[in-house]
């Protein structure tokens, strides 16, 4: 029972409570730079997630053969490895989305969240358990990119996955797109209203602090 708490600790905590972005503060910039539309959003959540899962779970594995002088070489060549293979996969089988994250799937290696969970979580837990955090990680990662992307491409392209959703009796009616939605610091101010309303509606997130 206790370990089916905790396992489920590990998949629900960070979309909330501890959240990579809006609590650990880590992986900001890419959060901001792939926002503009929903699906390169998806597509890099997702990419994020099997690469913290796997490295978490890899690391875990053998985090008791490696030297310590070394330990961050060997994750590094790791989650390089899954970086490699996810970029693959994803020019392989979504190469318009592939095209439209360009160089940041690639940045994946140096995101903050990655490395972070390897040192926090992974050289101390059990494989499983390491597992689980790295989908947890990853989801909540996830789930505020597909927040902020939802909000910039509705109000600053009027579609959704790059179909229409704003009716054209508004646009006939007066209604234009929010270009500015579409620019960086949009993203920057569509993100730190979202943690405004997270902290207002769970003050202990603050208190935390």
């Amino acid at each position: 029972m206790a370990k089916k708490k905790k396992w489920k600790d590990l998949l629900v905590d960070p979309l909330n409570e501890n959240n990579p972005i809006t609590v650990q503060i880590l992986g900001i910039c890419s959060a901001l730079a792939i926002t503009v539309k929903l699906m390169p959003a998806i597509v890099m959540g997702i990419s994020v997630m099997v690469v913290v899962a796997f490295s978490n779970f890899i690391v875990s594995l053998i985090r008791n053969y490696i030297p310590n002088r070394i330990r961050i070489i060997v994750q590094l060549l790791i989650v390089a490895t899954l970086v490699i293979l996810v970029d693959q996969l994803l020019k392989a089988f979504a190469y318009d989305v592939s095209k439209q994250l360009s160089v940041f799937v690639g940045l994946i290696i140096t995101n903050c969240i990655v490395m972070g969970r390897l040192e926090a979580f992974a050289l101390a837990n059990k494989p499983i358990d390491s597992f689980l955090d790295g989908i947890g990680n990853g989801a909540g990662y996830s789930f505020v990119l597909i927040i902020v992307a939802f909000f910039r491409e509705l109000l600053g392209s009027g579609t959704l996955l790059d179909k229409k959703i704003i009716p054209q009796s508004f646009y006939d009616a007066g209604y234009v797109n929010n270009a500015m939605m579409l620019l960086p610091a949009m993203a920057l101010i569509t993100l730190g209203i979202y943690i405004w309303v997270q902290r207002s509606l769970y003050p202990q997130l603050t208190e935390k602090e």
